[in-house]
């Protein structure tokens, strides 16, 4: 029997790598004699998960292209948005999608490019068809992909999350993509075989007949995380990876019991139910060897419980879409040492800690154009430079000048520190520090003692302008365990205002107040959406004023 590569978690079906490529080459073809395809013309993919996603990618590739995932949850606008700006020849999708691309189409005033369906091939037609059915005319137009320079010419073209504004399209090669999956194998992704032959410090390796590792993807593969960690790097380690539509708690702990997956990358909101959701603990996670974290930094507490709770070893990575995603990754050995720690450099990758910048704009503080160094250990911005760093942002010259150097420096916009040992701490964003009368205060911080109160379920925190004491305050939005918003009272919010204000100091206190919402709202990644939040504080503070003035 053949080794399955790709498998549907929950329908009957799985791809070898044979059938993968065959099926890549095939549309590969079918894109250039069908579509008259040419290198450089951009395929937009706008599904969710499925075990054909690999074949559509590589296929498109092979025949000169350029992927750009998109969000399948993006409203007609939304998509239109990132229609316009990569200019997409043709668009991958599914059959429930149509509206919305037929929508985003006519918005961008694009009516006239193919869409092509990635599933339902009965519902296909001659104008809709399923990609299976675009492939070339003859054997001969399958013989040799398009000639690129790996270094300059894109392989994808992904849309950052926009969770401070609107998302920019990042451009990364071919040479980028590559780089990060090599960057990744030592004493990482090594110990991933088609056959679990390989493990360390006295890791179980997969239990005897499970035929290798088996990987459970549930990371959305139009993010970086799930287009390169799992769509590319499967095909490189040759680990089974079975293939989650759609995220779910207690379908993803049952897949886990039944297949005995090995390992998993998940993300910070997925980890929080791990900890706290009720049906995780009716289900035998034990066969997990490793799950690795991502999109944003867990507090060691977090960490520690997970592991108390199920048994699952979590390291943590550190990187954005700007890097192909990783730069920093905790080892399999070194997964607790330290907890907390996003791990250590990458291979053939730089980094550096400067100081912050004044008002977080282009110059640094003390007026020079070149941010000072500071010594290992101490709290500032990290650069980063490497192979795996993008190339620049899609139409955006000036976004890509404010952040990415001539010398190839790439400015990540996330504060931290790197103790003696080379780990890294991320303890929050520029953009998002809160400055309460001169102390930057770090909004991830107090999230982490937060989530330490057994009532939180999940927390953000921001900044809000006081008139009063003319600064920002921090403020908690704040979602309670098994209880709605309009049932809490004002005698509980006092009292864990009271809890956390006792526990830190003077100028981390939550002077902007508690707030109980239903849920926070998140990227698809598991980033707290800051810009969602501000809107909130905003809209708050429209409605004040227009009751003063209505007193008035």
């Amino acid at each position: 029997m053949l080794a399955e590569l790709f498998q549907d978690a929950e329908a009957n079906e799985a791809y070898t790598y044979a059938e993968i490529r065959q099926s890549a080459l095939r549309f590969g073809a079918g894109l250039r004699s069908q579509l008259k395809w040419q290198k450089g013309d951009v395929l937009a993919v706008f599904a969710a998960n499925s075990i054909e996603w690999p074949a559509v990618v590589l296929g498109a590739l092979w025949a000169g292209g350029v992927v750009s995932p998109a969000n399948p949850g993006y409203t007609a606008k939304e998509f239109a948005q990132q229609l316009t700006d990569n200019d997409a020849r043709a668009i991958i999708t599914q059959y429930h999608l149509l509206k919305t691309v037929q929508q985003a189409l006519d918005l961008a005033k694009m009516t006239g490019t193919p869409i092509i369906l990635i599933d339902q091939p009965r519902k296909s037609t001659e104008k809709i068809p399923h990609f299976r059915n675009v492939h070339g005319v003859n054997s001969s137009s399958v013989r040799t992909g398009a000639k690129i320079d790996p270094k300059t010419d894109l392989a994808f073209l992904v849309y950052s999350s926009g969770t401070t504004g609107k998302p920019k399209g990042v451009k990364l090669s071919h040479y980028n993509v590559t780089s990060n999956i090599s960057q990744l194998q030592p004493r990482d992704q090594e110990y991933l075989t088609w056959d679990g032959s390989r493990t360390c410090n006295g890791i179980p390796l997969p239990k005897l007949g499970a035929g290798g590792d088996r990987v459970l993807a549930c990371v959305p593969f139009f993010h970086i995380l799930g287009l390169t960690k799992t769509v590319i790097n499967s095909l490189y380690t040759g680990s089974t990876t079975i293939v989650l539509t759609k995220f779910n708690i207690e379908k993803w702990c049952k897949i886990v019991q039944e297949e005995s997956i090995t390992f998993s990358y998940i993300v910070p909101p997925i980890v929080l139910l791990l900890c706290k959701h009720p049906a995780v603990s009716k289900y035998d996670l034990s066969s997990i060897r490793m799950a690795n974290s991502g999109a944003a930094t867990l507090s060691p507490e977090l960490v520690n419980a997970c592991f108390k709770r199920t048994g699952i070893r979590l390291k943590q990575g550190y990187g954005m879409t700007e890097t192909c995603p990783t730069v920093f990754n905790q080892t399999w050995d070194k997964w607790d040492q330290p907890i907390g720690s996003t791990g250590q450099l990458l291979p053939n990758v730089e980094a550096k800690i400067c100081e912050l910048s004044d008002e977080n704009s282009g110059s640094t503080i003390g007026g020079s154009n070149e941010p000072r160094i500071l010594q290992q250990g101490e709290t500032g911005e990290l650069y980063v430079r490497g192979p795996n760093v993008f190339l620049g942002y899609h139409n955006n010259p000036a976004a890509t000048e404010a952040s990415l150097s001539t010398d190839g420096w790439y400015r990540t916009g996330d504060v931290g520190f790197v103790d003696k040992e080379g780990n890294l701490f991320i303890t929050d964003r520029v953009k998002e520090l809160i400055k309460y009368k001169g102390f930057q205060v770090a909004p991830a911080e107090l999230e982490g003692y937060l989530l330490e109160h057994h009532q939180i379920a999940d927390c953000a925190v921001v900044g809000v302008q006081s008139d009063d004491a003319g600064t920002e305050v921090p403020r908690a939005y704040v979602v309670r365990k098994d209880i709605s918003s309009d049932q809490i009272s004002d005698n509980d919010t006092k009292a864990l205002l009271q809890w956390f204000n006792s526990r830190v100091a003077n100028h981390k206190k939550l002077r902007g107040g508690i707030v109980f919402v239903d849920e926070i709202p998140r990227s698809t990644s598991g980033k707290t959406l800051r810009k969602v939040l501000k809107e909130w504080v905003q809209r708050e503070r429209d409605t004040s004023e227009m009751k003063v003035r209505a007193r008035l």
